[in-house]
C-alpha cells in the first residue's frame, strides 16, 4: 500500500490579529489618558507707588460666639442671644452695606443653634460673603 506523503505545512504565528490588539490597546491607553496643558507664560507685572491698605480701614462684621451663647459683635458683647438682638446689632454695624466681609468665630463647644443663628441673620441681611473661622489642627494642640 502506497499512501500519499502530505506536504509539511511550516508552522508559524499569525501577527496580524496581535498587532490589531496591540493597536487597540494604545488607542484605548491614548484616549484615556489625560493630558496636563502647562503654559508657561512670561508676565511682567506693573509697579505701583502707592501703600497698602491698613488692616483698620478693611471693614467688617465679627461675630464672635463663645461657649454659653453669647454674641459679641466687633468687640461689643451684646445685651442677649436672641435672633432679634443680633440683628438689630448687625443692621446697626452695617448701615445698610450687605457687601461687607461677614466672619464667624465660634468657640468648639458652642452649640450649633447659635452658630445657625448667626449664619440665618446674614441670610436674611443679604451678606454673601459669610466666613467661619477655624483653627489649624497643629496649632490647636499648642
Amino acid at each position: 500500500m502506497k499512501f500519499k506523503r502530505q506536504r509539511s505545512q511550516e508552522v508559524g504565528v499569525d501577527l496580524t490579529p496581535l498587532i490589531d490588539v496591540v493597536f487597540l490597546l494604545l488607542i484605548f491607553f491614548m484616549v484615556s489618558t489625560t493630558f496636563t496643558r502647562e503654559s508657561h507664560l512670561q508676565v511682567e507685572l506693573p509697579e505701583a507707588s502707592g501703600e497698602p491698605a491698613k488692616p483698620a480701614e478693611v471693614k467688617q462684621i465679627d461675630v464672635v460666639i463663645n461657649a454659653e451663647g453669647q454674641y459679641i459683635l466687633n468687640d461689643r458683647t451684646l445685651v442677649n442671644n436672641r435672633r432679634e438682638t443680633l440683628e438689630r446689632g448687625v443692621r446697626e454695624l452695617a448701615e445698610g452695606d450687605s457687601s461687607l466681609p461677614f466672619i464667624i468665630t465660634a468657640d468648639a463647644r458652642t452649640p450649633h443653634e447659635f452658630v445657625v443663628r448667626a449664619m440665618d441673620v446674614a441670610g436674611r441681611l443679604g451678606f454673601a460673603k459669610l466666613s467661619i473661622t477655624t483653627e489649624r489642627e497643629s496649632d490647636a494642640g499648642e
